[in-house]
């Protein structure tokens, strides 16, 4: 899925670089479930096996023990199955690799703060840009023992970076520290066992373009007849020819259906995912495929007829509809989840929330404008301390999850994502929206505000704005201008024209010509505009 982290201040989200749909494999008979075991424990041996072999090479990995390592699979599989074991394989000491260089740079992060905090004196204040001193002896000699063991750690890591050394637990380290922590689980041994065996397995086949139904290792047919081709060590479970194995279950993909009958009768590739939910006793398949980028709509043509500003919070989006011109239209909605309990219940949670919002967006015909978020550097103590419940608050944010299913679901409905920066927009949303649009019968939140504020900044506006106008008895009558020139407009500081016309004054033509120059005002160490003759004694 495409990202809306792209290092610019203001953007157009491109739309996401695949799909992926699931669907149920209904009426499996007794022998299909247990081909399907068999054919999964043994290829997630094999992938187990690859892995190791991966990570043992660490940097000195190169196409040529690629090769062998396909090779040493082939024999016992097939060329097919080996070729996505070794991938699979790939990938995941990939990602390794980029979760251990994240690691690095946080520890790096958490010990500058440290001790720039630690060459503080006690109990100095911070400024907006950098923390303070800390509170006390006590807590200024518990942070060097911390220090030290963030710079031993980060020493082991450095050290595992260099030579290419990731760990790697098939399955998940997270279920495999439940194992000590049964009861807290509330899993028996023997559930726990069934768990661990249904991650371990291995039954995913990528996709092949020109070949039938786009994918030879699992196939597919329009129909949705299954069949798994075995590896030569289960070929004698085969009930079909060439060494299938045909299921009884029927599949039709409900979502996204016409799309994938559409890619598989033109034998355009399309990767498969058989897997079980140990939990409901369900057994699942996935399909996905890459998409061709599409291009992007030009920022001028999504701003013309206004666009929504929404404010990510822990709890529920803030939107607000702002026209052309920047101004709010309406009343602000709020899209509430609850991100308690289960990963399911969660991810459910925030897809119901966008949906309601995408389809709002949809009707009114225009773009979404959100935050750029990225909260991986602000949830560490080390740089807010002792604020818990802050902590707490912004790692509550779902802004990876939310990120990538906005992306995906706005663009099937076609709704265009602006990405804006996050600066200073809640701060500013409060100071310059909320008060001047609370009214008697609208109460307007800080975040209702904040969703304002990223609106403007999406539509090329400012946020902030300056007092109102003096009332009509003052010498200027209008008085100052509500909206401010900004610094790089040229001559901002010198007077307006003058509006050409007759004249109904008696002053006399050119009278006003240096009205803006403060040189020629009458103010203490400034010269006049008219002198005054002296008078001779």
């Amino acid at each position: 899925m495409a990202e809306l982290l792209a290092g610019e201040a203001l953007f157009v989200a491109p739309g996401p670089s695949g799909v992926a749909i699931r669907d149920r494999l209904k009426g499996l008979t007794p022998q299909d479930v247990m081909v399907l075991q068999l054919v999964g424990d043994h290829l997630g041996s094999l992938a187990s096996r690859d892995l190791k072999v991966r990570c043992t090479a660490g940097l000195k990995h190169d196409t040529g023990q690629w090769a062998d390592r396909k090779r040493a699979l082939t024999g016992e599989s097939s060329s097919r199955w080996a070729g996505s074991i070794t991938k699979a394989t790939h990938d995941q000491w990939a990602l390794a690799r980029r979760n251990q260089l994240a690691h690095i740079r946080s520890l790096e992060a958490g010990i500058a703060t440290i001790t720039h905090r630690l060459s503080l004196p006690v109990g100095e204040k911070g400024s907006k840009k950098a923390p303070g001193g800390y509170r006390d002896a006590e807590e200024w000699f518990a942070k060097t023992r911390r220090l030290r063991l963030l710079q031993d750690r980060l020493r082991h890591e450095q050290a595992d970076h260099w030579v290419g050394l990731v760990r790697v637990v098939r399955g998940g380290k997270r279920l495999l520290r439940t194992r000590h922590n049964l009861d807290a689980a509330e899993l028996t041994p023997a559930e726990w066992r069934d768990r661990w065996r249904a991650e371990r397995r291995f039954l995913q086949a990528d996709g092949e373009s020109g070949k039938r139904y786009g994918n030879e290792t699992i196939r597919i047919t329009s129909e949705g007849e299954v069949s798994i081709k075995l590896p030569a060590r289960l070929a004698y479970l085969a009930n079909t020819g060439h060494g299938r194995y045909v299921l009884t279950a029927k599949l039709s993909f409900t979502h996204r259906g016409d799309r994938w009958r559409d890619r598989i009768s033109t034998n355009r590739a399309v990767a498969y995912r058989i897997h079980e939910d140990v939990q409901r006793g369900h057994w699942y398949v996935t399909a996905s495929w890459t998409l061709s980028p599409v291009k992007t709509v030009p920022l001028a043509s999504v701003r013309a007829g206004g666009l929504i500003g929404v404010d990510t919070n822990a709890d529920h989006l803030a939107a607000w509809r702002l026209d052309h011109h920047g101004n709010p239209v309406g009343n602000p909605r709020r899209f509430d989840y609850d991100l308690s309990g289960t990963a399911a219940h969660r991810d459910a949670q925030i897809r119901h929330a966008l949906i309601r919002l995408l389809r709002w967006a949809q009707r009114r015909n225009l773009a979404i404008a959100i935050e750029n978020l990225d909260f991986q550097a602000e949830t560490t103590r080390e740089k807010h301390g002792r604020r818990k419940r802050f902590r707490k608050l912004i790692s509550g944010v779902p802004v990876s999850r939310l990120r990538g299913r906005l992306v995906g679901m706005a663009a099937e409905l076609g709704v265009t994502i602006v990405a804006v920066d996050p600066a200073y927009t809640s701060k500013w949303g409060v100071q310059h929206w909320q008060r001047p649009l609370t009214t008697t019968r609208r109460r307007v939140s800080r975040h209702e505000a904040a969703a304002v504020a990223i609106g403007r900044r999406a539509l090329g506006h400012p946020i902030r704005r300056r007092t109102a106008p003096p009332p009509h008895d003052r010498s200027d009558r209008a008085g100052h201008r509500t909206v401010q020139a900004a610094p790089v407009t040229p001559a901002r500081k010198e007077p307006r024209p003058r509006s050409p016309g007759p004249r109904t004054r008696s002053a006399p033509p050119g009278h006003g010509a240096n009205a803006g120059n403060q040189d020629a005002q009458h103010r203490s160490e400034r010269p006049a505009e008219h002198a005054h003759p002296v008078l001779s004694p």
